[in-house]
């Protein structure tokens, strides 16, 4: 080895060199041995005081000494069932979707960039209430412990330590993402913008499609048969993702008392109930988001115009970390502009600016934690109407026999005379728009004198039936609330109209109808159909003769549903109208547009099943694992089922109903509950038997029982533990 030059050891070096960058690159993720060290992220022995019991179906009930000790718990019961998920929902709020990800997922680094998240999070962190940051903090020191004790799950050793900030950026990070206001990023770089926003919001790996909808429902005494008041939580979600909903249930020695749903990364419940009333959401559509056109100085391209003077844009460059190939990252470079109006692009064919509603406030825990915490209606409205909640329908109902609805929105206090659907003018204050209308001057209905409440993401113009309906003439065109009704809506408002005295049976049996009204796009096509079938073979006509005796329905067992439903999904492929998948209601579909997406529908039928006269069963499916079920429901049905198309022929459903609970509080205000996940608690982990253990009970409308207390918990207990154990 004496006569070895220099250059000889140098090639060895670099070999050497080389062959490590290999490896590192290609080594899996989350074990590159001298890279991830986890050991030293968990909170210290002792910090917190948290005991998880699973009952018989995976549920973890989490019993912490204090709020922050059941936050701890949750994390790392959550972790347990679904940790990859919540985790790409904390790297995008950590902008490190793109350094796991790739390309495809870079966009959400920047969003978070451009809309300065973290100066948010870093100007107002340590403003908010100390028990709200024991919280975040204890959320993240959960998910720390987890990721500590399972270091080949960690997608990214980047991620970690966690902390409350961290916690706090992803929660900010999804409610924008649910009005649609990456949408409205994303068409900024698609070209100059026209028109409205979709409401279809998917950004990976945050990926929310707002387009399927929700029911919420309540009863009051007034309507049911023995006093009893009844509350429907019912939001249509994805069924997997970091949109999709886990049940938990949370108690502490400070109040806490809640289940219900929540999604990856959430410290608390989302919607749900505790002992003494309970609320649930749908997704509404006020416009919340404003894009402007500015208006650039020829001499000074980082200035623009605004009240008669050039004003300056903050100007910065940000690095975005992309995944190229195995762990080999690069960098990219990006822009970022802010403006008076908020976070600022700029194209080639202009400069725009948006602006948001709930624009950099932080709070939305402390109002959820006061709604989880709240022990009658003044305490929950009081945190709805001081919360930073800026949009959602919400239902409510408790043990008082209160029942009530708010379309719940961060409506902008907006000047007249502008089109604020439209691109707006960047040079004035005028449009420059900064207080909201109040709380008390939303929609709203409480306690009607019909005895119930309904919202189907509908016009809350319709809520029920009688004088107690907000008046759409008391709203200015300016806030964009909807005036359009759903099928769920209408039939939820014929179901509740022809019964005027409601059992719990009864409060069920309308959580699962599954028919059309007869003034739906579904019910009016079917007709026109039926009565001029296109030209063709005998399948054509056998399926015309199918529409023609149609019943509106779709159970399982119903043999025309699969002709209706497949037509209008070839009229959502369609290029000729324009079909919201949650609101089949009001649509003009010209007949020769849906003869043509008929004739497809028999051609897809014949096809796969070599028959028209398939029943629904055998289209509608739900899989997952080994488990292959046909069910009903289908599109703006109340129980509703989307199902993704496959190569067979079958729809496998993917959104709809998912998290379902039925409440009942009897005259006496003693509660029963009942709910139903479409799959079960352990998301991601197959060999789980929990993975897909509920989905029987769901194919066939059944829910399960509720325990909410200690008691009845562990007369159904699987396991008791403590985190790490």
């Amino acid at each position: 080895m004496k006569g070895w030059k220099w250059w000889q050891k140098g090639l060895v070096g670099l070999v050497v060199l080389l062959a490590l960058a290999a490896a590192y690159i290609f080594w899996p993720q989350g074990v590159w041995p001298f890279v991830i060290n986890l050991d030293d992220i968990a909170p210290p022995p002792g910090a917190y005081n948290a005991t998880i019991l699973r009952d018989t179906w995976g549920v973890p009930h989490i019993f912490g000494q204090t709020d922050a000790d059941a936050a701890y718990g949750l994390a790392f019961a959550h972790a347990e069932d679904d940790f990859v998920t919540i985790q790409d929902t904390l790297l995008a709020a950590n902008q490190l979707a793109g350094r796991v990800h790739g390309r495809d997922a870079a966009p959400i680094d920047y969003f978070v960039h451009l809309l300065r998240l973290w100066d948010t999070i870093e100007a107002h962190y340590d403003d908010m209430a100390p028990e709200d940051r024991a919280i975040l903090q204890a959320y993240a020191d959960g998910i720390n412990h987890y990721a500590s004790l399972h270091e080949a799950e960690v997608l990214t050793a980047d991620l970690f330590p966690l902390t409350g900030e961290d916690i706090a950026a992803a929660n900010m990070l999804v409610v924008p993402v649910f009005f649609g206001l990456d949408t409205a990023v994303g068409t900024l770089f698609a070209g100059p913008p026209e028109g409205e926003s979709s409401s279809s919001s998917c950004l990976p790996p945050v990926c929310i499609d707002t387009a399927y909808g929700s029911n919420v429902f309540a009863v009051s005494p007034a309507r049911s048969a023995n006093g009893e008041t009844l509350l429907a939580v019912n939001s249509h979600q994805p069924w997997s993702g970091p949109a999709a909903w886990y049940e938990a249930h949370l108690h502490s020695e400070e109040g806490l008392n809640v289940i219900g749903g929540l999604f990856p990364g959430a410290p608390l419940v989302i919607l749900g109930h505790n002992e003494h009333l309970g609320w649930s959401f749908t997704v509404n559509h006020p416009d919340l988001v404003d894009t402007y056109r500015l208006e650039i100085n020829p001499d000074n391209p980082d200035q623009y115009r605004f009240d008669g003077e050039w004003l300056d844009l903050d100007v910065r460059d940000v690095t975005l970390w992309v995944q190229i190939i195995g762990r080999l990252v690069i960098p990219v470079k990006q822009e970022t502009l802010w403006s008076v109006y908020g976070p600022t692009v700029r194209q080639d064919h202009g400069t725009y600016a948006l602006r948001y509603a709930s624009m950099g406030d932080v709070n939305l825990l402390t109002q959820f934690r006061r709604m989880n915490k709240a022990t009658n209606f003044s305490e929950w409205q009081t945190a709805m109407r001081e919360g930073s909640l800026p949009m959602f329908n919400t239902g409510y109902a408790d043990a008082d026999g209160n029942i009530y609805y708010v379309y719940n929105a961060k409506l902008p206090l907006r000047a007249e005379g502008y089109d604020w659907r439209g691109m707006l003018p960047g040079n004035t204050s005028e449009t420059l728009w900064t207080a909201y209308l109040p709380f008390d001057d939303l929609p709203q209905v409480l306690n009607p004198a019909s005895g119930f409440v309904q919202n189907a993401n509908s016009t809350p113009f319709q809520t029920t039936i009688g004088p107690e309906n907000p008046a759409a003439a008391d709203y200015s065109p300016v806030f964009g609330i909807e005036t359009f009704m759903t099928n769920r809506a209408l039939q939820l408002l014929d179901l509740f109209a022809a019964d005027d005295v409601i059992t719990p049976a009864e409060f069920n049996t309308i959580k699962y109808n599954m028919g059309y009204h007869p003034d739906s796009d579904v019910a009016r096509v079917a007709a026109l159909l039926a009565a001029n079938p296109p030209a063709g073979d005998e399948n054509v006509a056998a399926a015309a003769n199918l529409l023609a005796s149609w019943d509106l329905q779709t159970t399982p067992e119903n043999e025309a549903t699969a002709v209706i439903v497949m037509t209008f999904y070839y009229l959502r492929e369609s290029d000729a109208v324009d079909l919201n998948p949650s609101r089949l209601v009001g649509t003009e579909i010209p007949l020769a547009v849906a003869q043509d997406a008929f004739v497809q529908a028999v051609n897809w039928l014949v096809e796969h099943f070599g028959r028209v006269d398939v029943p629904w069963q055998e289209v509608n499916r739900l899989v997952r694992g080994s488990v292959d079920m046909g069910i009903g429901g289908g599109p703006d049905i109340i129980h509703a089922v989307y199902g993704q198309l496959q190569e067979d022929g079958r729809l496998h459903g993917f959104v709809g109903d998912s998290y379902v609970m039925l409440v009942q509080w009897d005259a006496d205000g003693r509660l029963t509950s009942q709910s139903i996940h479409q799959f079960g608690s352990a998301t991601s982990h197959p060999e789980s038997p929990h993975y897909a253990d509920q989905a029987p009970l769901f194919a066939n409308r059944q829910l399960k029982p509720v325990w909410l207390t200690e008691a009845d918990i562990r007369a159904y207990l699987e396991r008791e533990y403590r985190p790490g154990e």
